[in-house]
């Protein structure tokens, strides 16, 4: 039997409890499940590729079937590449759902075996993003119940003010 492969990708910046949820759950589902760090040239990130992926790989510690990358190009080469059957992603609001099925709609023209599957983001998470990370830590806010213990460490260095940040 073949193993399933999903690509679950973002640009995780980073990585928040909600994209853990939606890798965890896509992990029961899929035999491999890659986590992959989408390079996006028009966006100004806080963390470097190399940063995210790192903060990726010790967040999802003990999931034996999560494998994280990055890649800078056309996602649906990157699943083509992997001999990935699925595109996983999280979805929060309606307001998320109209670009996500652009894009599910567009990827499935170019690679016609590939799904994109949706998961809907658990309650408590409805309203996290990196963005709404960004910007309570910029502030000195607490992030504890928004990025793994993992990371939070990592997060609050580079993006609090008060510990040397963003100014």
């Amino acid at each position: 039997m073949e193993t399933r492969i999903a690509v679950c990708p973002g640009s995780f910046d980073p990585i928040t409890l909600g994209h853990l949820d939606i890798i965890r759950r896509a992990a029961t589902l899929f035999d491999q499940v890659i986590v992959l760090v989408v390079i996006n040239p028009s966006k100004t990130p806080s963390f470097t590729p190399e940063e995210r992926v790192e903060m990726i790989r010790k967040s999802v510690e003990g999931m034996p079937n999560v494998k994280v990358d990055a890649y800078c190009g056309l996602l649906i080469d990157y699943v083509r590449e992997k001999g990935a059957v699925a595109i996983v992603k999280g979805l929060r609001a309606v307001s998320d759902f109209e670009y996500e099925f652009q894009m599910a709609l567009t990827n499935k023209k170019m690679l016609p075996y590939a799904e994109t599957v949706f998961l809907t983001t658990s309650t408590q998470n409805m309203y996290l993003s990196s963005s709404l990370v960004k910007q309570v830590a910029m502030f000195d806010g607490d992030i504890t119940d928004f990025v793994p213990r993992a990371i939070y460490n990592e997060v609050r260095e580079r993006l609090c003010k008060k510990q040397g940040g963003p100014q």
